[in-house]
């Protein structure tokens, strides 16, 4: 199939700034894109070729949508999966496939994917309302701490909560959920795999995650991560052994804890471009929304390893500010060797929402981990 400067019409389910990226790499091949999101002035509007206002949560909004388009993929998970699956069975291209999002969108029966499939993951409880749980603990079946999950339509640090005593247990929204084992380790890691449909598979290197400890958002991504060689190996050889379970086509990023005795386990994946991977956009030879397009369209995959060490930090807005945003000292650490933010285009800013990022690159990860722990501490996202 020619996609290049042709009629092939790409769609993408989702307009946020995971999608105005993706469109970064289409405007480069001049794939045409339609794009459809619920939001009218969603980050990805201005620079697809056709933009289209819809809810991806709605059956008949995703099957009108995904039947004008050729080949069809999605920025975020919460989309109408039935219609997906009423698609594909019309003989529309659907990548990753519904099959791999059902399992991914809700995180218990993601947990069941990796018991069943003897891939590491936590220990966890299923729960079909959160209200289950106290009785749990008080029968022995649950002991304190845990992490609770809500199941379904949880993202950005929402939906997650540790418990560490019962009062914790208050104001949980009473729906289905997990309560996983708070594993006590060393690092946070992630690795994206991209995989097209002929077979061929990549990773990017292990990065190593910090996390913002009130807001539960990573804060920073080190690619490399500043890990022994026989554990990052170990971290890539876990996340092909996921992605050959979930037989997907496109990027699919893992994320894993390595633990106190050097053990990775899985801790969820994302079937798309993911936060971990933003540093591939200055860091990488091949950045992960190209990738992404590469894999979707079944094109030869490109080279995953990093130019130059990199940090990703993200921006999210300032605690008690909401309204119209300010980057303030932007100017600032735009003066700083080898910095380069990107703004998503989000014109409201309200506290912890993600309003873009930073990434630093220099030739000694210990340099630009300190380079962005200045632009952290210089760069602010308030309300005018």
């Amino acid at each position: 199939m020619n996609y290049f400067s042709s009629d092939f019409k790409l769609g993408i389910l989702g307009g946020g700034q995971l999608g105005k990226m993706m469109l970064y790499a289409t405007r480069k091949f001049d794939i045409t894109t339609k794009v459809i999101d619920s939001n009218e002035n969603a980050p990805s509007r201005l620079a697809c070729d056709e933009f289209v206002t819809g809810d991806i949560l709605d059956y008949d909004t995703v099957l009108k949508f995904g039947r004008s388009v050729d080949v069809l993929t999605f920025e975020i998970e919460n989309v109408n999966v039935d219609a997906l699956e009423t698609l594909e069975n019309e003989g529309k291209k659907i990548f990753p496939s519904s099959k791999t999002l059902r399992t991914i969108q809700n995180k218990a029966t993601q947990k069941l994917f990796y018991t069943d499939n003897n891939i590491p993951t936590a220990p966890f409880s299923r729960f079909a309302y959160a209200s289950e749980i106290e009785d749990a603990i008080e029968n022995g079946g649950l002991s304190i701490p845990f992490v609770w999950k809500s199941a379904r339509f949880g993202y950005d640090g929402q939906g997650v909560k540790v418990i560490r005593n019962i009062s914790d247990l208050k104001d949980l929204p009473n729906t289905e959920c997990i309560a996983e084992a708070l594993i006590p380790f060393k690092n946070e890691l992630a690795v994206i795999v991209a995989r097209n449909e002929s077979g061929e598979i990549k990773t990017y290197p292990t990065v190593e995650m910090e996390f913002h400890p009130e807001a539960n958002q990573v804060e920073y991504v080190l690619c490399p991560a500043r890990l022994p060689d026989n554990i990052t190996k170990k971290a890539e050889d876990l996340a092909l052994k996921v992605a050959d379970a979930y037989k997907h086509v496109g990027l699919l990023a893992v994320e894993m804890f390595l633990t106190k005795d050097d053990n990775v386990l899985v801790n969820e994946v994302a079937p798309r471009p993911h936060n971990s991977g933003h540093y591939s956009i200055e860091g990488s030879f091949t950045c992960q929304f190209e990738q992404q397009l590469r894999a979707i369209l079944n094109l030869p995959l490109g080279k995953t390893e990093s130019k130059v060490a990199s940090v990703m930090v993200n921006l999210v807005g300032a605690e008690n500010h909401s309204g119209n945003v300010l980057y303030k000292n932007i100017e600032k650490i735009m003066a700083m060797d080898g910095v380069t933010p990107h703004i998503y285009g989000k014109k409201q800013t309200r506290p912890f929402r993600k309003m873009g990022h930073v990434t630093i690159i220099d030739k000694d990860i210990n340099q630009a981990r300190a380079i962005a722990q200045e632009v952290k501490e210089t760069i602010q996202v308030i309300s005018k």
